[in-house]
This record gives C-alpha cells, sequence and structure tokens, in this order.
C-alpha cells in the first residue's frame, strides 16, 4: 500500500508539472501579450510596460514559468511600484483585477462549490443506486420501464431547464423554499441545506440518471455470475445475496465514475452557480473569463487537474476497500 501510494504521488506530481507547463504555455506564452489583455487597448506604453514588469512577462520564457513554478512552492512577490504585492504558497498567480492572490481567491469560493458538489453527489448517488437496484432486481417488469423512462428523461433534460423549472416552482408559484443564497454551514446548518437544495437537484438530475443505468447493469451483470448461483444454491437468504454479493460487485465501476465525477463537479458547476447566484469557484471563472483575468483562469484549472488526479487516486483505494481482490499495482 505505501509503495503504491508513492507511486501515484510521483505519477500525480508528473501529471501536474505537465499540466501547469501547457497551461503557463497557453495562457502567457501562447497570446502576442497578457500584458495588454490586462492593461486594456487604452493602455499607454508607460503603462504596459509596468504592466509587463508587474506580471513578469517582461523576461525570458524560461525564467517566468521558473518563477511560477517556484511561486507554487514557496510563493512569489510581485513588484507594484516602489512596493511589492506577496503571494504566499502555493501561489497560482495575482489578480491585478481584484489585487489579491489567486489562491486566496479560490478558497472564499471553494466552500461554496464544495457544499455544492458534496450535497448533488450524495443526492445521486442515493437516489441512483436505489433506482439501480430497484430496476435491476425486476428486470423488464413495470417498475424497470419506469425507472428506464424516468432514466431517459433526466439525460435528456439540460440543468438550466430544471433549474428555471424549479425556481418557478418552488420559489415562485409554491414560494416553500427562499431564492437561493449561500449560508456557510457554521453558521445556520438548516438555511445552508434549504438554500442548497435547488441547485443539489439541479445538479444531481444527469448524475442520478447515470449512476441509475450503471447500478442496474452491474447487478444484472453480478446476479449471472457463478458465485451468486453457489451461493443461493448454499440456501443463502436472498436479501444477503443482493446487498453483500451482487450489490458490492456492482458498486466496482460507479466508485471510478463518483470520485471523477464529484472533482469535476466542484470546477464545471458554471451554469448552476449562475443560474442560482451561488458566489463559488464557477461563478469566480466566468467573471474572470469575462475580465480576461489571466492568473485566475489558470489558477482555476490547474484546481481542476489537482482534484481530477486527486479523486483517480482516491477511486483506485476505494476499489481496494469494496473488493478486497483488487490488487494495487
Amino acid at each position: 500500500m505505501i509503495g503504491y501510494l508513492v507511486r501515484r504521488l510521483g505519477g500525480a506530481v508528473l501529471v501536474l508539472f505537465g499540466l501547469s507547463l501547457l497551461l503557463y504555455g497557453l495562457f502567457y506564452l501562447a497570446p502576442s501579450d497578457p500584458a495588454i489583455l490586462t492593461c486594456g487597448k487604452g493602455c499607454t506604453p508607460d503603462r504596459l510596460a509596468e504592466v509587463r514588469h508587474a506580471m513578469g512577462v517582461d523576461e525570458p520564457a524560461a525564467t517566468q514559468y521558473a518563477h511560477f513554478v517556484r511561486g507554487l512552492v514557496g510563493g512569489r512577490d510581485y513588484p507594484a511600484g516602489p512596493a511589492t504585492r506577496h503571494c504566499p504558497a502555493p501561489c497560482l498567480g495575482y489578480s491585478f483585477e481584484t489585487d489579491q492572490p489567486v489562491t486566496r481567491l479560490l478558497l472564499d469560493r471553494l466552500p461554496v462549490s464544495a457544499s455544492l458538489a458534496l450535497g448533488a453527489e450524495v443526492l445521486a448517488l442515493t437516489a441512483g443506486i436505489g433506482a439501480g437496484v430497484l430496476s435491476g432486481l425486476h428486470r423488464y417488469r413495470w417498475l424497470d420501464r419506469i425507472v428506464n423512462g424516468l432514466v431517459l428523461a433526466g439525460y435528456a433534460v439540460p440543468v438550466f431547464l430544471v433549474g428555471l423549472l424549479l425556481l418557478l416552482l418552488f420559489c415562485v408559484q409554491l414560494q416553500w423554499l427562499p431564492f437561493p443564497s449561500y449560508v456557510p454551514l457554521t453558521t445556520d446548518p438548516l438555511a445552508w441545506a434549504q438554500n442548497l437544495l435547488l441547485p443539489w437537484v439541479a445538479l444531481a438530475v444527469i448524475q442520478t440518471a447515470a449512476y441509475a443505468r450503471l447500478t442496474r447493469a452491474g447487478i444484472q451483470e453480478t446476479l449471472a455470475e457463478e458465485h451468486i448461483r453457489t451461493a443461493r444454491a448454499y440456501g443463502l437468504p436472498e436479501r444477503r445475496i443482493i446487498w453483500r454479493r451482487a450489490l458490492r460487485g456492482a458498486l466496482l465501476p460507479l466508485v471510478t465514475l463518483t470520485a471523477i465525477d464529484l472533482a469535476a463537479v466542484m470546477t464545471s458547476a458554471v451554469l448552476t452557480e449562475t443560474m442560482f447566484g451561488l458566489p463559488g469557484v464557477g461563478q469566480l471563472l466566468v467573471g474572470a473569463v469575462n475580465q480576461i483575468d489571466l492568473p485566475v483562469v489558470v489558477g482555476v484549472t490547474l484546481l481542476a487537474g489537482l482534484l481530477i488526479v486527486a479523486a483517480n487516486t482516491v477511486a483506485d483505494l476505494l476499489y481496494r476497500a469494496v473488493d478486497p481482490r483488487v490488487e494495487l499495482r
């Protein structure tokens, strides 16, 4: 186990290094001059030179990237006239639009996106696995047809339409729930859940459909294996066979999908956060793109890469926990 973790950690570092090199080349070296994008069209030559120096793009490309990597490890100072702006490690860059380090901006928005992603995943897993098990155990019956119909509808309906319908129904017509506005969990847990309930449902619809379809297929495939027939021949209770044997085998592919989905949702729920007015990482990314704030765009993309790499490692470990027969190599 320790050797596996060391190998995965080394591989993750290499992947993140390659990702940082690619992103820095795309956003800082590929454009004609990123300082012009930051400074704007009406920027004077003197002001443009100051922006270039502040961003560190007036140096050779190799030196620029070396400063970027060094900032990730040990922090970095950005010149601002006679003073300096300090960006503590891990420094993902400095946003000159907001005059704040990118890391601080992400940490301020991350609790919102984490709350949205975790709640949606829990809801999707609960509903998806439950629906998949019911459908798999009642193959080709009326319950199976109903679940399959709902799954197809979940795939077909876009997130923005689900969110709009939920807002119109529960906030405008019935007035059962307030219009979503993020409340920290530590401040008021009940208000936190009430305000995030509709975004959770809107974001969980597609994941629920995917989990139900995958669980259904896994249950049907596992129930047809020889060890299930052997367990039934020995007279084991059907409930025990389903929950301890069939469901465990069916959950293996779901582990990887869940881990990757959780990492992706945290940084890709742009539409959901924008529609419901949640100040998360997705809304931060939209604002950064509109303002051409390159350091924030690079920082959000690096965070997404880190989460996906970490999620894949966690998924491999969960594989071992779900099925001890799986070998970690």
